[in-house]
């Protein structure tokens, strides 16, 4: 089967690129959608402008493309236009399946066209999943934020250290602890598809309110896995 991943550097997605290579599926493409403004609904505005790394460390064509609008239908049509013209037989979205917005405008724009559109971990617990990403050494920055109780997250890096206080400030706060549904946005500095690891040496962290903020990363370079293991 031949798919595409709807791509933002975050976790989810990162994941699901990994669960399709996984299954033997061939990866024709990351799509990545870079929002001008922070109101979109269907995509990550924080971070996505650095997918390109990502996608040269793992020798996987990308496409970035830009989105100006705040309306799902529209957004989802940005990627119906890309998709027509490029065409795979799946384009698979990160998550366990709340992303409901997002998932049913895509499943809508590319359904004329016989594509399938689905989230990866569809139906699984998303808690269970997230701590199964960090076991295998996903370390995750948070990299925007839009709820009660996510501030002091902002631009600092999830792992499987302090998974146990996230799980206890989502549950105290009541945001998704897998950040599903617009609570949180992030950007994967390392994984195991990872063959180097991201270092951010420059970040800008712009809060726009009490709930809500991002980070600008200035500065991103790469280094070795056995060089980082050594400087901790």
């Amino acid at each position: 089967m031949k798919v595409a991943i709807m791509y933002s550097g975050g976790k989810d997605s990162t994941f699901a690129l990994q669960y399709a290579l996984a299954k033997g599926w061939k990866v024709e493409y990351l799509l990545s959608v870079k929002p001008t403004r922070t109101d979109c609904f269907l995509f990550h505005y924080a971070t996505v402008e650095h997918t390109p790394k990502i996608a040269e460390m793992l020798n996987i064509k990308h496409h970035l493309i830009s989105c100006s609008i705040a309306d799902p239908e529209g957004e989802a049509n940005l990627v119906r236009d890309f998709v027509k013209n490029n065409p795979v037989d799946a384009l698979i979205l990160g998550g366990t399946g709340l992303q409901e917005t997002q998932l049913k405008s895509i499943q809508a724009a590319l359904r004329p066209f016989n594509v399938e559109v689905f989230a990866a971990h569809a139906g699984e617990d998303h808690g269970k999943v997230l701590k199964e990403m960090l076991e295998q050494g996903y370390e995750v920055l948070v990299s925007q934020v839009a709820s009660d109780g996510l501030m002091k997250w902002l631009g600092k890096i999830i792992t499987k250290d302090n998974f146990e206080e996230l799980a206890k400030d989502s549950f105290k706060y009541g945001f998704h602890v897998g950040f599903e549904g617009g609570y949180a946005d992030t950007f994967v500095l390392n994984c195991p598809l990872f063959n180097k690891r991201f270092i951010v040496e420059e970040m800008e962290v712009k809060k726009e309110d009490e709930y809500c903020g991002h980070v600008v990363i200035k500065k991103l370079k790469t280094i070795n896995k056995e060089v980082a293991v050594l400087q901790e």
